[in-house]
């Protein structure tokens, strides 16, 4: 039986106020000149002007409500799921979690995250559709034929494709797609599906097993079919404007009547990878670019390794996972599906000890440079601690994800110093 919890999730009120009133220089602090700026499009996002105005797709503080949800299935498999819109406009993602899929296919479980661009119409439309058109191909069977199992999840990108595109000459409208990667599990496979720019990457004894590519421009074999279908790459986008090289709609890169589907400036054909299953597969991720802009794969399977030794909420620590990239500069929507096989690691008692040692270690530091710094003149600022904390030696930081992804400690270590510095002052001067 499938089982799941969903709900929106605020942020701690000192996180609010912390973007209230430093929101753009400790962003900058932590970016680390990794993430794109604000003047710059990433993801699937489309350029240009529209009606002589050009307008900006990002926010000028961002939305940190989460989405999350968890659940599991009886056959040993837990999923949690976080999302938030962060600095974007609009949110544009949207995401499927079966643990479990019905009848024959009971001991099957299939996951997506669809990263919509240029409006979110394409993407909520394939979360909703999708698998019914891979289903409806009538080659996902239980005996599981690996070839007829790959024919049948390309035939239902296929499929989808054509029916948004009856949509979109219907209702009259071209622009808007999403990229789509997902994962159908089963008991002998574990099925990697891509086409776009979000990535899944599985963990497997404490390393990276597997990752999908990324569908970009400029890589040789995308540009190849760009140019023969009439395109171009041009500031690594397709025709200058869009930058992935495949996804579900998009159809004014769809018109070269001449060619196939799979072969327009814009292919809806996804990379379809079979892994065999093993008893050493810990978990595996799938995410927007919007995470993958910020962390590699070696370093978001290692924070997560470390993150699931201290903490049993799959739900806080994909929280912990999007928290993270908005810290190294993310400006994208955030959506992250993580999936824990049995190999998954385990609740350790040394782990949890080495993580109150280092937030106790990061509490006094705060505190005594807090206090150093008061002793010169001025309350400092939250940024003024920081950059002090960055140069100084930080012994036991998660791997992956270094000093940005303990700021929450930070964060609320640098507030109780200066809610007690108030306090103290209070006293001294009463009528103040």
């Amino acid at each position: 039986m499938r089982t799941s919890r969903k709900g929106n999730v605020e942020m701690p009120a000192f996180v609010r106020q912390l973007v209230k009133e430093t929101e753009k220089r400790v962003t900058s602090f932590f970016k680390g000149g990794r993430g794109g700026g604000a003047g710059e499009l990433s993801g699937g996002e489309e350029g240009g002007e529209e009606e002589g105005v050009i307008t900006s797709p990002y926010l000028d503080r961002p939305v940190l409500d989460k989405h999350m949800q968890e659940g599991c299935a009886s056959w040993g498999l837990t999923y949690a799921l976080a999302s938030m819109q962060g600095w974007r406009a609009h949110m544009e993602d949207f995401h499927n979690c079966f643990p479990q899929l019905g009848g024959e296919l009971a001991h099957w479980g299939f996951f997506a995250v669809y990263d919509g661009h240029a409006g979110s119409a394409v993407a909520q439309h394939c979360s909703r559709n999708l698998l019914d058109h891979i289903l409806g191909t009538g080659k996902i069977r239980a005996d599981e034929d690996v070839v007829r199992v790959t024919e049948g999840i390309k035939e239902g990108f296929f499929l989808m494709d054509k029916h948004l595109h009856a949509m979109a000459c219907r209702e009259g409208w071209e622009r808007g797609g999403t990229t789509v990667v997902a994962t159908a599990i089963t008991p002998h496979h574990i099925y990697f599906v891509n086409c776009g720019d979000s990535r899944a990457v599985l963990c497997r004894a404490g390393r990276v097993a597997f990752s999908t590519e990324d569908h970009k421009p400029f890589s040789p074999g995308e540009r190849e079919r760009i140019e023969n279908a009439g395109g171009s790459v041009t500031l690594q986008r397709v025709n200058g404007s869009l930058a992935v090289s495949r996804a579900l709609g998009d159809f004014s890169y769809k018109t070269a009547e001449w060619r196939p589907v799979t072969e327009q400036m814009v292919s809806p054909e996804p990379e379809v990878s079979a892994v065999e299953r093993s008893p050493a597969d810990e978990f595996l991720v799938l995410a927007c670019d919007g995470v993958w802009d910020t962390v590699t794969n070696e370093e978001l399977c290692a924070f997560i390794h470390s993150r699931l030794r201290v903490c049993t909420d799959l739900r806080e620590v994909c929280s912990q996972v999007i928290d993270l990239c908005l810290y190294k500069g993310s400006l994208d929507n955030i959506s992250i599906i993580l999936v824990c096989f049995p190999g998954a690691p385990q609740l350790s008692p040394e782990a949890l000890h080495q993580e109150a040692e280092l937030e106790d270690f990061l509490e006094s530091k705060v505190a005594e440079i807090f206090e150093e710094l008061s002793g010169r003149g001025d309350e400092p600022d939250l940024l003024s601690v920081l950059t002090v904390l960055a140069s100084t030696v930080i012994p036991g930081l998660p791997p992956g994800g270094g000093l940005q992804s303990k700021r929450n400690c930070i964060i609320s270590a640098y507030y109780q110093q200066k809610e007690a510095r108030r306090s103290r002052l209070a006293q001294i001067f009463p009528n103040d």
